[in-house]
Formats: structure tokens, C-alpha cells, sequence
């Protein structure tokens, strides 16, 4: 189970860098990347893998998660800057849609490094205090705080200096808010992944060490 956990996460991942370039609307009060329909399932797995294998294992599949969005990038720049056939005539289109700004890709990995992080820090830590119960606490506590240095970060560093103070507040408010709302909704699916991965364990939920 452990295997397919990591593999979905560094998965939504690659493609969430990928959506990214698409921006869709919340009817007049709301405009999100579309990647943020799938970078918020990154938090539960990750939640998950802590519950069930431990804080290591979390921890590696961050570090994971990081090395193979840098090859990515790099993999990404190799196959834009390779020489167009003379019949593909799409060459600007998949430049524009694979690549980003240095400043993006920089605000992405630098928010994906903390919130992450600071993901597992603070389930860890309510984990050694409630012990296996209370799971809805340190899952939801873990992800909104994580969620809200996650957009802060990111959209700070995207996009400060690009537009009006105020603005960027209602950009950081708006997607925020998405998050929250998705990170309530998303804890009958992370004791769903619990149980699964505690059965495939053989059903003792004894975790990894760490």
C-alpha cells in the first residue's frame, strides 16, 4: 500500500505543476489555478503514510516528492529547448503550457518544502499526544495550517509586486478558503486510506519507528 500511496502523491504532484497554467473561475469572487484541484490531496496521503508507516516514511516521500519535481523541471526545459520538427507546428502552444517562470517555479518549491513539512511536524506532534484516536484533529489541524503556509508562501513570492496590495490578499483569502473547504471535506477519505493500509499491514496499525 505504501507503494501506490507515494506513487499517487508524487503523481498529483507532477501533474498539479502541469495544471497550473490554467486558471478557472468560482463564479465572480474567486479565480484558482487548476492545479489546486489536485495539490490538495498531496496533504491527506501524506497524513495517511504518517498514520499507518510512521514519520519517516512521511518525511521521505516529501523528500521524494521534491527531488522528482526538480527533474521534472529540468526533463520539462530538456524537451522544450529540443529542436521542433518542421511538421510540428505546436512548438509555441507546448512551450507555453509546459513552461513556467523562473519566479513560479521558485514560489512552488519553496511552498511545497515548508507546508509539507510543517505538514508532518504538527500531525506528528498531536499524534504523540492523542496516541491512534482523535485522527480527524491532527489530520485537519496539520493540513489547514500547512494549506495556509502553503498559499502564503506561494503567492507572495509569485506574484508580490505584480499587483495592487489589496489584491493579493483577496488571491491568498480566495484559495485559502478553497483548501479549507476541501480539507474538511477530504477526512472521511483519509480514514478510508487508514484503515485499507492498516489492513494490508496485517490489521495490527502498529507503525513504523520514527
Amino acid at each position: 500500500m505504501l507503494i501506490y500511496l507515494n506513487s499517487l502523491f508524487v503523481g498529483l504532484l507532477i501533474l498539479s505543476n502541469i495544471l497550473a497554467v490554467k486558471l478557472f473561475s468560482l463564479g465572480e469572487w474567486a479565480v484558482l489555478p487548476a492545479a489546486v484541484i489536485v495539490y490538495v490531496f498531496t496533504y491527506p496521503i501524506t497524513d495517511v503514510i504518517g498514520e499507518v508507516y510512521g514519520k519517516d516514511a512521511a518525511r521521505s516521500t516529501v523528500r521524494a516528492g521534491l527531488l522528482t519535481q526538480v527533474f521534472a523541471l529540468v526533463f520539462i526545459a530538456a524537451a522544450i529547448n529540443l529542436p521542433a520538427a518542421p511538421f510540428f507546428g505546436m512548438q509555441a502552444e507546448f512551450e507555453s503550457i509546459l513552461s513556467g517562470s523562473f519566479r513560479i517555479t521558485l514560489a512552488s518549491l519553496i511552498s511545497y518544502f515548508v507546508s509539507q513539512n510543517l505538514d508532518v511536524s504538527v500531525f506528528h506532534k498531536l499524534k504523540a499526544k492523542h496516541g491512534t484516536d482523535k485522527l480527524w484533529i491532527r489530520n485537519n489541524s496539520s493540513t489547514l495550517l500547512s494549506q495556509l503556509a502553503d498559499t502564503v508562501i506561494f503567492i507572495t513570492i509569485a506574484f508580490f509586486g505584480t499587483m495592487p496590495l489589496g489584491a493579493l490578499f483577496v488571491l491568498i483569502g480566495t484559495q485559502y478558503l478553497f483548501k479549507l473547504v476541501v480539507a474538511v471535506v477530504d477526512t472521511p477519505l483519509v480514514y478510508l486510506l487508514v484503515r485499507i493500509a492498516r489492513k494490508e499491514k496485517g490489521g495490527s496499525g502498529v507503525e513504523a519507528a520514527g
